[in-house]
C-alpha cells in the first residue's frame, strides 16, 4: 500500500467509497465486502493485508472525502469505480502466470520443459498443439528458475550424493567428476521409501494427536458439566445467604421500629401530662389575676390563704431529655457487620481463587514447552535477549511506575480526553481542539506529554472495545496523512502492540507478528531504554508476557496509542 493510502490493496485501483477496520487499513467498500463474503463459512475474518483474524465480522467505518491529497479532482476527472476483485488473479501467495501481461491470472500447471507457469487460458496450446506433446506438466510451482543449473543453464537431472545437490549432466564432467550420482528419479525413488516411513511416524502422531483430542473434549465436557453444577449450587447458596441477611435486614428493621415506637408512646405520654399541668397552672395564674382585681378585702385574705398553700403543696415533676439519644449505633454496628462480612468474602474468594487456578486443565510437557517456546522465539526477528534484571512480579514492575499523561496537542480532532487526560475515546463529533502542527490529522492517534529516556519505566493502559494500539514512537513521527510512516507501528520510528477481542499483533517498521495469548483489559508496559526492551504484560494475579521488542533507541520515546471506534484507552494511576 502507497504512503498516501490513494489505491485499494484488493483492486488496485482508486479508493471509492473509502472504509477502514480495527487494523487500520483502508480498502473500497464493494471490495472489503466481497471479500469477507467469500468468508462467511468459515466464520473467521481476515485483514486482506496484514492478516490480523477477527472472530466476528468487524463493522467497517467510513472514510468521507477522496484519498487523494494532491491537486483537487472534479467529479468528471475520477475513474469509473472499479469491478468487484477478481479471485481468478495472483495473490502475493499465489504462483501467477508467466505469460499474463499486467494483471497475472493464478496458474494452474507448471511445464517442466518450458520451465514457466500457465494459467487456464494459456494452458490450452498445450494440450492442443503436437509441438508440447512431449512437454511434461505439472501442478503449479513457484521458483521455476531452480530448475535450471545456474552454472550451465542446462535442466536439473541428477542428484550428487557427495555434494548433496540436484546438477544436470555438464556438471558431471567437471565440478563433479568422480562423485557418487545418481539420477534424480532414483535419489527421489530412495528418498521417497524414507518420506514414506517419515509418514507413518507422523501418521501415528496423528493417532496420538486424535486420541489425545478426543480425551480432551470428554474432558471438556465434564468441565462444562462440573462448572454448571457447581454455578448451580453456588447460585443457591448465595441465594440462601441473600435471604438470611434479608432476615437480618428484617429483625433490624423490627428493633429500630419497636424501640421508636416505645419512646414516642412514653414521649406522648409525657405530653398529655404536661398539657394539663400547663392547663391548670393556667387556671390558677387566671384566678391570682383576678383575686388581685377585687375591692373585697374579706374575699382577698380568704382566698389568698388558700391559692398560696395549694402552690406551696403541690411539687411538679420535671421531665428530663436525653440530648444524646440516636439509633447512630445501630448504624455503626450495620456497618461494621458490612466490613467484616466484605473483608471476610474477600479472603475467602482469593482463597477460592488460588485453589482453583492452581488445578490446570491441560498442559503441554514441560519439554514441549521449552520447545515449542524456543520455536516461537526462532521464527521472528523482532524479540531478543531478556533485561539482565528485570522485574518479576507486580510489585517489581511498579517501582519504574511513571505518571504519563496526554497530550491534547498531539490528539487526533475526533478524540476525546476525559479525566484529567488520562483516557481517549473516539467520538463521531470533532472536539474543539486549537490549530498544532503536532496533531494527528487524518489517524486517531494520540501522544503522551512526556518524554522516556535513559532508565527503566512502567505504566498500565486499559482498554475496551474492538480494538485500539499500545506503543511507543520517537517524536519525529510523521503527523499528517493516512500513511505508514504516521501510524504508531507501522514504520521505523514506532513500535506498538494492537489488542482486540481475539487476538494481538507486534508491529514494528514491515515486521508484523501475531500473538495468540488469553485476553486481558489490562496492558502493562515496561520500557529498558537503557538495555533497549520494550515488553507487553497482561496485568494479573501474575504478569504474563505477550511480547517483548528489541531496540536500540536513539532517543527518547514518548508513549502513544491508537483508538478504534467505540474504543477507548485509560492510563490507569499507579
Amino acid at each position: 500500500m502507497s504512503s498516501d493510502q490513494e489505491s485499494c490493496y484488493l483492486c488496485k485501483e482508486y479508493l471509492r467509497d473509502p472504509v477502514s477496520i480495527p487494523c487500520g487499513h483502508i480498502f473500497c467498500t464493494i471490495c472489503l465486502k466481497t471479500y469477507w463474503d467469500h468468508a462467511d463459512h468459515s466464520g473467521s475474518y481476515n485483514c486482506p493485508e496484514c492478516r490480523v483474524t477477527y472472530n466476528k465480522r468487524p463493522t467497517p467505518r467510513r472514510i468521507g472525502g477522496s484519498r487523494r491529497t494532491g491537486t483537487t479532482r472534479t467529479s468528471e476527472s475520477f475513474p469509473p469505480p472499479p469491478p468487484s476483485p477478481d479471485y481468478q488473479l495472483a495473490g502475493p501467495q499465489d504462483v501467477g502466470c508467466d505469460i499474463c501481461v499486467g494483471k497475472k491470472h493464478k496458474a494452474i500447471k507448471s511445464c517442466l520443459m518450458c520451465l514457466a507457469s500457465y494459467c487456464e487460458k494459456h494452458l490450452q496450446p498445450h494440450f492442443e498443439s503436437a509441438t508440447f506433446k512431449r512437454h511434461k506438466l505439472v501442478d503449479e510451482i513457484g521458483h521455476l528458475d531452480r530448475q535450471i543449473c545456474p552454472q550451465h543453464q542446462k535442466g536439473l537431472e541428477l542428484f550428487c550424493r557427495t555434494d548433496q545437490m540436484c546438477i544436470c549432466v555438464l556438471c558431471t564432467v567437471k565440478e563433479h567428476k568422480g562423485h557418487d550420482m545418481v539420477s534424480a528419479e532414483q535419489e527421489r525413488s530412495d528418498e521417497q521409501q524414507r518420506l514414506g516411513a517419515t509418514q507413518a511416524e507422523i501418521q501415528e502422531k496423528i493417532h496420538d494427536r486424535l486420541k489425545q483430542m478426543e480425551e480432551l473434549k470428554h474432558a471438556v465436557d465434564s468441565l462444562k458439566t462440573s462448572a454448571q453444577m457447581a454455578m448451580k449450587e453456588c447460585e443457591k447458596l448465595f441465594g440462601d445467604m441473600l435471604r438470611s441477611i434479608e432476615r437480618m435486614q428484617q429483625e433490624m428493621i423490627k428493633l429500630i421500629s419497636s424501640n421508636k415506637r416505645a419512646a414516642l408512646n412514653n414521649a406522648e405520654g409525657h405530653m398529655d401530662r404536661l398539657n394539663h399541668e400547663i392547663e391548670d397552672l393556667k387556671r390558677r395564674d387566671n384566678e391570682i389575676t383576678q383575686l388581685s382585681r377585687t375591692e373585697d378585702h374579706i374575699h382577698f385574705i380568704q382566698s389568698y390563704h388558700m391559692l398560696i398553700a395549694q402552690n406551696e403543696a403541690e411539687e411538679l415533676p420535671s421531665v428530663t431529655v436525653n440530648p444524646y439519644f440516636s439509633f447512630g449505633p445501630v448504624s455503626k454496628a450495620v456497618s461494621e457487620m458490612k466490613q467484616h462480612l466484605h473483608e471476610f468474602s474477600n479472603e475467602e474468594l482469593v482463597k477460592v481463587a488460588q485453589i482453583v487456578n492452581k488445578m490446570p486443565f491441560c498442559q503441554l510437557d514441560d519439554a514441549k514447552r521449552k520447545q515449542s517456546i524456543k520455536a516461537e522465539t526462532a521464527e521472528v526477528d523482532m524479540t531478543y535477549r531478556m533485561p539482565t534484571k528485570e522485574p518479576k512480579s507486580r510489585e517489581d514492575f511498579l517501582k519504574y511506575a511513571c505518571p504519563l499523561t496526554l497530550d491534547s496537542n498531539t490528539a487526533y480532532q475526533q478524540l476525546y480526553l476525559s479525566r484529567g487526560n488520562r483516557k481517549a475515546a473516539l467520538k463521531r463529533d470533532p472536539q474543539s481542539y486549537s490549530d498544532s502542527a503536532a496533531r494527528f490529522d487524518c489517524l486517531p492517534q494520540v501522544l503522551c506529554k512526556e518524554p522516556l529516556s535513559g532508565g527503566c519505566f512502567y505504566w498500565e493502559v486499559d482498554w475496551s472495545g474492538e480494538g485500539a494500539s499500545v506503543g511507543v514512537t520517537y517524536k519525529g513521527i510523521k503527523r499528517t496523512g493516512y500513511g505508514d510512516s504516521c501510524r504508531i507501528g507501522y514504520n521505523r520510528k514506532s513500535w506498538s502492540l494492537f489488542c482486540s477481542d481475539s487476538s494481538y499483533s507486534a508491529r514494528h517498521s514491515k515486521d508484523q507478528m501475531e500473538i495468540n495469548a488469553p485476553y486481558s483489559s489490562r496492558i502493562g508496559v515496561f520500557l529498558d531504554h537503557t538495555g533497549g526492551t520494550l515488553s507487553f504484560y497482561s496485568v494479573g494475579e501474575t504478569m504474563t508476557l505477550i511480547h517483548r521488542f528489541s531496540a536500540s533507541f536513539s532517543e527518547a520515546v514518548y508513549p502513544g496509542f491508537w483508538v478504534w471506534y467505540e474504543s477507548a484507552i485509560t492510563i490507569c494511576q499507579l
